[in-house]
């Protein structure tokens, strides 16, 4: 399983504002203007205005100062972005630069032969500034993608439905804090936790969260290996089954959808019709594209996943992601590699991180961080003793939505702990 290494650890507390230190400016590269015209196709899963705003203006200032380029941009559904690149893939229809969300899945791409390694292709400023940043992006020594974005998980709450509830959100250190919480908050009319089920990843990512406190670091690295034996596993499935059994999530949640409207599980935080939401560092844009006004919710704030009885994790360990840019191994080059140079220099990592509200790749971009809850999450990723990639992008395609199901099914009752387990189990042989 990929991993964030310490490294990495020191390049997001620079990116989040917290260890300046190290940091340079960052040239874009060029493409011969003399030589014959270029076509790429890139491939992003931003929705709303802000996102798509900034990959046009990109590719825009990229093909201005390279004439000979010209890129073309198809948005993609996030839901539906690995099912498309896959079927793109067997049907070498691949696009030239596409969202890469690394670990398993990208490693099933750099063993079909169909991703470009960019290693030595990187610009030394860039690769300078973003260090441990490319951990996720890379397989051994070598890096297939740009980062663009670092993402820790916790909750996106709203303080002024917290503050109504008379719940401290500073205070919720463990499972019993959070059952609590969870309480008052039913107790004034509002969904305590708003949960997309329907695509079945978000609610994975709860089972996640109750194994990466009680499972040990090591016993997550062996996911893929270990053939989940180990009681943890269990001990983290049963936890989330009773957590479940309390009705903590929004009506009709297995039914909800994750970032699709207001009636989304983002969009019911984005209107305050439920109080908190867990998911990666992507969210406050997402909430703020759902809000009234288009805007970020001002009241927005950021707080960990607790800690669970008998759990075995290391406290205020985190899961992430990381967004990242491949080229496409039969892309044009040197091209593909100058545009995925020129969105990791300092001004368009900035501009990436003001679009999508979110924690960029690169420290000399931390300057644009203004969003509250944002900087929490930068805090707490700074101060985690390990930082581990979602399960599923660990695992790849297959074995990562076959785990993702069986934790749906454990949610709609349909398997018990047991069978859960059971079913994990023979996803991974």
């Amino acid at each position: 399983m990929n991993r964030f290494v310490k490294a990495s650890a020191v390049a997001v507390a620079c990116a989040a504002g917290l260890a300046l230190a190290g940091c340079g400016t960052t040239p874009g590269g060029t493409t011969s203007s003399s030589a014959g015209p270029i076509t790429m196709t890139l491939w992003h899963n931003a929705t709303g205005d802000k996102g798509p705003a900034f990959w046009e203006k990109a590719v825009k200032d990229f093909t201005t100062a390279n004439p000979n380029v010209q890129i073309t941009i198809q948005i993609v559904q996030n839901e539906d972005f690995d099912g498309k690149l896959q079927t793109a893939m067997q049907a070498n229809t691949m696009p030239d630069i596409y969202l890469q969300r690394g670990g398993g899945k990208m490693k099933e791409q750099v063993d079909a032969g169909l991703v470009a390694d960019i290693t030595a292709a990187i610009d030394p400023t860039v690769k300078s500034q973003i260090g441990g940043g490319f951990a996720i992006e890379s397989i051994g020594s070598k890096i297939y993608a740009m980062p663009m974005s670092i993402q820790p998980e916790g909750f996106w709450y709203s303080k002024d439905l917290f503050d109504k509830a008379g719940v401290d959100a500073t205070k919720i250190k463990t499972m019993a804090d959070l059952n609590d919480a969870v309480t008052k908050l039913k107790a004034t009319g509002v969904a305590p936790i708003a949960v997309g089920a329907q695509d079945a990843w978000p609610a994975a990512h709860w089972f996640y969260q109750f194994a990466l406190r009680s499972c040990t670091q090591d016993e997550v690295l062996k996911l893929a290996t270990s053939g989940l034996k180990d009681a943890c596993w269990l001990n983290a499935l049963t936890a989330l089954d009773t957590f479940n059994k309390t009705k903590p999530f929004n009506d009709g949640f297995l039914t909800t959808v994750a970032q699709q409207g207001a009636g989304s599980s983002a969009g019911l935080v984005a209107n305050h019709l439920a109080a908190m939401e867990l998911m990666g560092a992507w969210n406050p844009g997402v909430i703020g594209g759902l809000t009234p006004d288009k805007k970020n919710l001002p009241d927005l704030r950021f707080f960990p996943f607790p800690t669970i009885d008998g759990g075995k994790g290391g406290a205020g360990a985190l899961m992430a992601g990381s967004d990242g840019y491949s080229c496409s191994a039969k892309a044009p080059q040197p091209a593909c590699t100058n545009f995925l140079n020129f969105i990791g220099q300092q001004a368009q990592q900035e501009g990436y991180a003001t679009a999508f509200s979110t924690i960029p790749a690169n420290p000399k971009a931390a300057g644009v961080i203004t969003d509250p809850a944002v900087k929490q999450a930068g805090e707490a990723l700074a101060n985690s003793p390990y930082t581990l990639l979602w399960f599923d992008s660990a695992l790849g395609q297959d074995q990562g939505n076959n785990l993702n199901k069986a934790v749906v099914s454990l949610l709609a009752g349909q398997l018990d702990p047991a069978g859960a387990l059971a079913a994990m189990q023979a996803a991974l042989k």
